[in-house]
């Protein structure tokens, strides 16, 4: 047997011997997508030192004009520059993004948690309302509810909220449930843990990893919805700097100025795309771990 013959076994068994492992390497779709995020959050940190003009800065002198090198975007209706107004709408939107999601993403995966591990009655009743939920699509249902409370960012947080926790509840349970018929949580049981020892410090730490890459991608869609209430006029409300809104107000001049609508929505695109690739990246790494 040659010494390469020899070698190969050696190192294929120290690979496949237990505690070793791996190292996670991140592919490199999630590092443009980490790279993307970065460039967005960048933008809504610092929008007054990236953006060349203020965001509600009337020119009536310079009202519809092309993209130029004076205005890379072109302006508006108003002379308003749509480079600076597409940069301050990240800060908006990526607020969207992160309020939409994190009290449905905490709240929704600590009732989710309860009734994956309770059972019985409690998730007898969940179940019926899961069912009553899926049922409405979730973009009518958010509608009908900022219908009733008033256009605005506020209530499309608790509308998102009133209605998104239950999905995250939904993917929690599926998990809590399948942890807790490993061995590792009767050993607890057996050696005497409290309910809430096994619960909180045995089967959510192996369950979470599905909720942060859901999580991720839910960014993304509470973008794309944040814009669709702001461009039907129930999300942000004008002279805010928010994607939906610049889109909205483009509505009229598709034909003689499509750059006010253009690039706002190719940031739309771009963000949403940010998001996916880091959860398809995350996803990945959860799944070799």
């Amino acid at each position: 047997m040659s010494a390469v013959q020899e070698v190969a076994p050696r190192e294929a068994a120290i690979a496949m011997a237990p505690g070793k492992r791996a190292p996670l390497k991140l592919g490199s779709s999630t590092l443009v997508g980490a790279v993307i995020l970065l460039l967005f959050i960048a933008c809504a940190a610092f929008p007054d030192a990236i953006a060349p003009y203020a965001p509600n800065k009337f020119d009536y002198r310079a009202t519809l004009r092309p993209p130029s090198w004076a205005h890379p975007f072109g302006t508006d209706n108003f002379g308003r520059d749509v480079l600076s107004r597409t940069i301050w709408a990240a800060r908006i939107d990526l607020q969207i993004a992160v309020f939409c999601t994190l009290f449905p993403a905490i709240f929704g995966t600590f009732v989710g948690c309860l009734i994956g591990y309770t059972g019985g009655a409690i998730d007898s009743v969940f179940r019926r309302i899961v069912d009553v939920v899926i049922t409405i699509p979730f973009l009518v249902l958010v509608i009908a509810i900022v219908a009733v409370l008033g256009p605005g960012l506020t209530n499309m947080y608790i509308a998102v909220s009133a209605v998104n926790w239950i999905v995250y509840a939904r993917l929690i349970r599926g998990e809590i449930i399948a942890q807790k018929r490993r061995d590792y949580a009767a050993a607890g049981q057996v050696m005497g843990y409290s309910a809430s020892r096994i619960l909180f410090r045995h089967l959510l730490p192996n369950a979470l990893s599905p909720i942060v890459v859901y999580w991720m991608t839910d960014m993304a869609l509470a973008i794309l919805l944040g814009s669709s209430l702001g461009y039907l006029g129930l999300g942000a409300q004008p002279p805010t700097s928010e994607w939906g809104v610049l889109i909205g107000d483009a509505k009229n001049f598709m034909t003689t100025a499509w750059w006010m609508s253009i690039f706002p929505g190719i940031a739309i695109v771009i963000a949403g795309t940010g998001f996916s690739l880091l959860g398809d990246g995350l996803a990945r790494l959860v799944r070799r771990r």
